[in-house]
């Protein structure tokens, strides 16, 4: 992770115009077709949130607009991406678990396991501040249609949410929201990862 001049960056033009925003967030809907995830999940036993997890790295690592990030009043480059998933912790709380992208699915299936059980039985989060992390939180128990995520002013990284899916005749769907700085990135960018994440979901194989 470094600093960068954002003027020599192609983020110039939004750095000044959003950085001193109100409410620079930006939040996007998209329902996706997720019966591939739940193919694979029942076929290998991979939990689907984990599966989710990887596609969105996956997808997040091909937009050369996630490695930067707006961090106080700084632009800052990084150069690995993380995906954070919050974990039920035994204390009866939620703990927040950061689990670095690797392009293996089987090593991060491996890493996913490993620290969400750390993570739940320790009741610490487990963050990694050298990554770029995408934000998730998976409410599963509820069929929600949206959710617009909170602006704190302090952390401002994408974060995605999402309920339970839902089955249709032909293929069970999912309605994410996906909430971005836009210093960060612009909607085009934002347009072309969700784009990128069904494409990841689709060809998912294992």
């Amino acid at each position: 992770m470094k600093e960068v001049n954002p003027t020599e960056t192609s983020r110039a033009y939004a750095f000044e115009m959003w950085m001193n925003a109100p409410m620079p967030m930006v939040t996007f809907f998209k329902t996706l077709d997720v019966s591939r995830l739940i193919k694979i999940s029942r076929k290998t036993g991979m939990k689907f949130n984990m599966l989710m997890c990887y596609c969105i790295g996956k997808a997040a690592s091909a937009v050369k607009e996630f490695y930067m990030l707006p961090v106080g009043d700084k632009l800052m480059q990084y150069d690995s991406i993380a995906v954070n998933t919050i974990v039920a912790n035994k204390g009866g709380e939620v703990s927040s678990c950061d689990i670095p992208f690797c392009d293996d699915l089987s090593k991060f299936n491996q890493s996913y396991l490993q620290l969400t059980r750390q993570v739940a039985e320790s009741c610490a989060n487990h963050d990694l501040a050298e990554s770029m992390v995408i934000g998730t939180s998976a409410l599963t128990r509820y069929e929600i249609d949206g959710a617009v995520g909170m602006y704190s002013g302090i952390f401002n990284n994408p974060f995605l949410i999402w309920g339970r899916y839902k089955r249709r005749l032909l293929k069970t769907t999912l309605t994410i929201s996906f909430q971005f700085h836009h210093t960060q990135m612009d909607g085009a960018h934002a347009s072309c990862f969700l784009d990128g994440l069904q494409k990841e979901i689709d060809k998912l194989s294992y």
